[in-house]
């Protein structure tokens, strides 16, 4: 059993433009590994000191054999967890897991909170593969490591042998063959000159030239003619690619299990200058 907390206030200082300033803290504690029967509960406690433009606030699980005295952007990790938010388009929290080498991104969206209150990330792994996503202590997302990142193969892939025939039908609605154009239908062009319009008291042809109404669109015109659409009676349905069971794929059943790591760490960044508060929590077992 490991229990570690920490809180701290950090101050991000004057940042010039849309620069991003990343502060890392040189510092970590020994967690141990994860091994089996083993729950895993991260807290991350964040508060925005003023409205949020660009920035995030991470807690990040790194291996034993990290440099603590050179963390940077590229330092590999085994779990990073947090909100990041910037502008409209993003507001969601980050779950990350690496696996063989490569990090995946969690396959749903978790909208992250953006006010200026104190809010409690917690991140809860279990030895089933399954996690929870809790903000305020209200579970917001939950599943199987399995299905909501990409770490495995999928069990399934479309059959490279199969083939869409050739003679399969797609269009649900085709030209009613009995639909006939009218004789009338072009006789009215796009545009017409204005009724309501009059040529101006002062107009002079010689010196202005002949003058013309001005044009405007002609509610009898009726368009490009198009034959009315009927069901098409050969029509077969969309065509779905037949699977097949994936030879590639092998299930884990340890994807939650770290074997070697050597601390944890907090990854803060924004494009305003001001202070930004984190507390954060790395619990195991018993201390749920």
């Amino acid at each position: 059993m490991y229990f570690f907390k920490k809180s701290l206030k950090i101050p991000i200082g004057k940042i010039d433009g849309f620069n991003l300033l990343m502060i890392r803290l040189n510092w970590a504690n020994f967690l141990g590994p994860l091994v089996n029967s083993i729950t895993m509960k991260m807290k991350i406690k964040v508060k925005h000191e003023q409205k949020i433009d660009c920035g995030g606030g991470y807690v990040k699980v790194y291996p034993g054999d990290f440099d603590q005295k050179d963390l940077h952007g590229e330092t590999p990790y085994y779990i990073m967890f947090g909100p990041d938010i910037c502008g409209y388009s993003t507001k969601k929290v980050h779950v990350i897991f690496n696996y063989k080498g490569e990090n995946h991104l969690i396959s749903k969206t978790i909208n992250a909170m953006e006010d200026e209150l104190t809010h409690l990330y917690t991140l809860i792994v279990k030895p089933d593969n399954t996690y929870e996503v809790l903000i305020d202590n209200e579970k917001k997302e939950s599943g199987s490591l399995e299905d909501d990142w990409s770490m495995l193969p999928p069990k399934k892939i479309k059959d490279p042998n199969a083939k869409k025939p050739e003679d399969w039908v797609d269009e649900a609605m085709i030209d009613d063959p009995e639909s006939v154009k009218p004789d009338d239908w072009d006789d009215q062009p796009e545009h017409i000159a204005d009724p309501e319009a009059k040529k101006p008291e002062d107009w002079d042809d010689e010196i202005d030239g002949e003058w013309e109404p001005p044009m405007i669109d002609n509610p009898e015109f009726k368009g490009e003619w198009k034959p009315k659409q009927i069901k098409n009676p050969d029509y077969k349905g969309p065509w779905v690619h037949p699977e097949i069971d994936n030879p590639d794929y092998a299930p884990n059943d340890s994807l939650y299990q770290y074997d070697n790591i050597g601390g944890i760490g907090i990854d803060v960044w924004q494009v305003k200058s001001d202070y930004a508060k984190k507390t954060f929590e790395a619990l195991r077992s018993d201390e749920l």
